[in-house]
């Protein structure tokens, strides 16, 4: 198998179970974020609701996420700060939040961080032919400065199949990105209820 083909799956929408014990198994001297100047994450129970498993979250954390999300994860800067959340079965979900030093500065990120969303498709299959990639945009969100919702399905040469939900949004100087996996479809995929989870991402922001 792949590396690239493991690496992209497992970002899509990695198995609930390595999520758990990966957030579970953070150790004290961890990177943690701080508080005070933190915005502020999604509870769990604000997720796209699971029909048989409550939501977990690990700790807000400062840095980048490991291994970085697909999509997004080649624009993240160091200064970001991230919380994994997971639940018992297959569905698995992230926030990722970055603070620019000004309102500018955030538009360019969001900005680029749209453009890799709405290539990430076709990048996803020129990296790995054993990949077929389709995505949608579900539009823009009208909260704060805006937030805009996309949807990726990959479908592998071995039989997998991963749907996940990606959004943008924010708020002043403060970009948030919001993504939601599991196996399946675009069937399958809570677009509704992410959008109600983005609304409440990029509101908590500051």
């Amino acid at each position: 198998m792949h590396v690239r083909t493991r690496r992209i799956r497992t970002t899509v929408a990695a198995l609930a179970a390595a999520a758990g014990v990966a957030a579970a198994a953070v150790p004290a001297a961890a990177a943690t974020a701080p508080t005070s100047t933190t915005p502020r994450f999604l509870k769990p129970a604000e997720l796209p609701p699971h029909p048989t498993s409550p939501w977990y979250a690990g700790p807000v954390t400062a840095g980048q996420p490991d291994p970085l999300p697909v999509c997004v994860g080649d624009a993240l800067p160091s200064i970001a700060t991230h919380r994994s959340y997971w639940t018992e079965y297959d569905t698995n979900a992230q926030q990722i939040t970055v603070v620019e030093r000004d309102v500018q500065r955030a538009k360019d990120f969001a900005a680029l961080l749209r453009k890799d969303l709405a290539g990430c498709a076709k990048k996803l299959m020129q990296q790995d032919p054993d990949i077929t990639a389709t995505q949608k945009y579900y539009g823009r969100l009208n909260v704060e400065e805006g937030a805009h919702v996309y949807g990726l399905h990959t479908a592998s040469a071995w039989g997998s199949s991963d749907i996940g939900l990606f959004s943008v949004g924010r708020d002043g100087r403060t970009v948030t990105v919001v993504r939601w996996g599991q196996m399946g479809n675009f069937q399958h995929a809570q677009v509704s209820d992410f959008k109600t989870t983005t609304v409440t991402a990029v509101n908590k922001l500051y």
